[in-house]
């Protein structure tokens, strides 16, 4: 089974021009704001996509917020138009580089991050309660961060392509199968309908761990 995968945030920077004149824009986009001494960029927020626009006077863009990268494209686009109209001189084609993508998955089933802790290694995972709530496992291949949390969600971060949280998920969820730490999802599922009738108890490693059954597949 599959765990549903869902991004949360593209956060993705470009180049319109060698040089912006910031105040010129702030008064062509219509809701801009810059105050430049609290914050040297000029930051301008979208509705349609729901995206925040950040330019600086390098000519740097910072598009942050959208759910894709069709977002963030269409949204880069939709600035530079008006810009343009400013008089400003730019590359109305810019080449775009995804910078980090943050998504939510989940197991399907609640954790125990103890146990998950000492199975993953100390070496690879940072986990004080006391301090935070979550586990967090940094993995070496994909290169990206992901935050566990008893309830079996899961944050991840740091990847720079949708193709990268897929590997990192299937990767750890293969990795707390093999350890029996999520076999309280699969054995319920599969033993279920073989229990007698009669049976006195559950088997205690079905019920007594506190596990619930698989409820999120793709």
């Amino acid at each position: 089974m599959d765990a549903r995968i869902r991004i949360e945030n593209v956060v993705a920077s470009t180049s319109l021009s060698d040089v912006l004149d910031l105040q010129s824009i702030a008064m062509t986009l219509d809701g801009a704001e810059y105050e430049p001494e609290q914050f040297p960029g000029l930051i301008y927020r979208l509705k349609q996509p729901k995206t925040a626009i950040l330019l600086f006077r390098s000519g740097k863009v910072v598009c942050t917020g959208g759910k894709s990268m069709r977002e963030v494209e269409e949204s880069i686009r939709l600035v530079s138009t008006q810009i343009k109209k400013s008089g400003e001189k730019i590359n109305m084609h810019p080449k775009i580089e995804v910078q980090n993508i943050v998504a939510t998955s989940d197991l399907g089933c609640e954790i125990n991050l103890n146990s998950i802790a000492i199975t993953l290694g100390l070496d690879r995972v940072e986990y004080e309660p006391e301090q935070f709530p979550g586990l967090v496992y940094r993995l070496d291949e994909p290169r990206v961060v992901l935050l566990l949390f008893g309830s079996g969600k899961m944050v991840c971060t740091g990847a720079r392509r949708p193709a990268d949280i897929q590997t990192a998920v299937q990767k750890t969820r293969k990795e707390l199968l093999g350890a029996g730490l999520l076999d309280g999802e699969r054995d319920r599922n599969a033993a279920e309908p073989e229990r007698p009738a009669r049976a006195p108890r559950a088997a205690p490693d079905a019920d007594d761990d506190g596990i619930e059954p698989d409820a999120a597949e793709m």
